[in-house]
Parts: structure tokens; sequence; C-alpha cells
């Protein structure tokens, strides 16, 4: 049940980008997790783009764009390869689908927050990570 959001200046991506990012990123997300590649588990991998205006999204030495990549994951669902693979990957999906080269890697940031077990409810319930990987286990990828 990961989620991951953007954080872009308004007006970089246009809607097929963002859709096409979207899509990839959270893919990405469940890649790296182990997840099964199926339905299930696609229809739990939320990615959510927040465009803010670019004034208000910038460093103080320039006004180039910056990204903000927050990644959300229960608990033990990743280990330290994964989180290096996966900021990886996700950086190198933003920087290509701006345009941007690995120049401007820095521009990027990927944060990952890991959910404490028994804080994360989802169906009126909480969700445990045993119960997710129970369920990985069960259902076949494509």
């Amino acid at each position: 049940m990961p989620m991951i959001q953007l954080t872009t200046p308004a007006g970089v991506l246009d809607d097929t980008a963002r859709k096409g990012l979207q899509n990839s990123l959270a893919a990405t997300l469940l890649k790296w997790e182990g997840a099964p590649d199926n339905a299930v588990f696609r229809a739990l991998a939320w990615c959510r783009v927040d465009e803010v205006p670019g004034d208000r999204f910038a460093a103080l030495e320039d006004d180039l764009p910056r990204f903000r990549v927050d990644v959300t994951v229960p608990q033990g669902a990743l280990s330290a390869r994964r989180k290096e693979g996966l900021v990886k990957e996700v950086t190198e999906q933003v920087l290509a689908t701006t345009g941007l080269t690995d120049a401007d890697a820095l521009r990027v940031w990927v944060l990952v927050h890991e959910q404490p077990e028994g804080t994360w409810g989802g169906g009126g319930t909480i969700v445990r990570f045993e119960d997710i990987k129970a369920l990985a286990q069960s259902t076949p990828s494509r």
C-alpha cells in the first residue's frame, strides 16, 4: 500500500508528461517494494502530483525548478538496497520527463517516509505489514 507524491513547479509538466510520470513512479515504487505486478497491487499504489506556483518552490541561489518526491511505505517494506535503487530510478524518471540531465540531479529530492507498524489504516482498519506480505504471496503477478 505505498504512496508516492511529486511536488513540482506549476507548468513544468504538461498533462501527458504528468500522467506518464504518475504511472511510472507508482510502478517503480511497487517494483522496489517487491510487490507483485497485478491489478490488486496496482490499485493500492497511489501517486499524487502537486503543482505549486514556481516562485513558491525555489532555492535561495536561483529560480530553477526543483522537484520533491515523498515516498510513504510501511516500515520494513524497503531494505537499504531497495531504497537506494528506488531513489536512483525515481530521480532518473523525473530528470528524463522534464528534459533535465544528470547534472541537475540535486534538483530532485526523494524523501522516504516509513510508516511505523500499526499507524497505517485503510478500509476502516489498521493495515499490518505482515498482512500486506501475505496478500502479495497469495496474488500472482500478471
